[in-house]
């Protein structure tokens, strides 16, 4: 015998149906691309003040992109629990991927400071005299204590690390004129992001001087340099 349903039956079972699919899609939309809130971004910002003895130059310079391990080129913000772990903060990231946004504040910092002649980027193909390679080795904020952190560190919950490997080369030859890491450290008081983005900026901040200053040093000395010899 055919069973043949009544309304009653027919009216539940489409209730039970569109009850079960808006769970399921309410289950999984933490899966789906775009579910859930968007993260909340930041920004760090380029050098704007640097030591008054610095050179000014007249030869050009390309700005790699910078090389990290695959724990902090991300857009995520890495923080580090332990020596041995990586985590990140949640509902929180950078507005692009770390080394592209260290690329372009080295390059504003360098612009900022106004006395180099020309820099860019590598891959717009700016003709350049010295290329600028820089391989970040630290760039998260610590929850643990180490040797290496200064003092100002000891009693904070949070202290940002950044140090980054810097080779300045002689274009033409291809030949690395100087080497030199670059170590900058922040305390952040407070336990939250707004408050170690801040200390970010800081630590980064220490570096960029730094590595815009030690740059135009070097390869004056080496343009100097070379220069003088071609004309014995």
């Amino acid at each position: 015998m055919t069973r043949v349903d009544n309304p009653t039956n027919l009216a539940f079972r489409s209730v039970l149906v569109l009850l079960l699919s808006a769970f399921v899609l309410t289950a999984c939309g933490g899966l789906l691309p775009g579910g859930g809130p968007p993260p909340k971004l930041y920004r760090l910002t380029p050098k704007s003040t640097f030591e008054p003895n610095i050179p000014t130059v007249d030869w050009q310079l390309v700005i790699s992109p910078p090389a990290a391990q695959g724990a902090i080129d991300t857009t995520r913000i890495a923080l580090a629990p332990s020596a041995t772990r990586i985590e990140y903060y949640a509902d929180a990231g950078w507005t692009d991927r770390m080394p592209l946004m260290l690329q372009a504040l080295i390059l504003e910092s360098f612009e900022n400071s106004d006395r180099i002649v020309a820099v860019g980027r590598r891959a717009i193909g700016l003709r350049s005299d010295y290329e600028l390679r820089a391989d970040v080795r630290e760039f998260q904020a610590e929850y643990y204590k180490h040797p290496g952190q200064p003092q100002s560190c000891a009693a904070t919950p949070v202290c940002v690390d950044v140090i980054i490997n810097a080779k300045l080369i002689y274009t033409p030859q291809r030949t690395i004129v100087a080497t030199r890491d670059f170590t900058g450290f922040a305390p952040s008081q407070i336990d939250d992001v707004v408050s170690v983005v801040e200390a970010f900026d800081i630590a980064l901040g220490s570096v960029l001087k730094d590595m815009v200053g030690w740059t135009l040093i070097e390869g004056s000395r080496d343009w100097l340099a070379r220069r003088a010899a071609r004309e014995e």
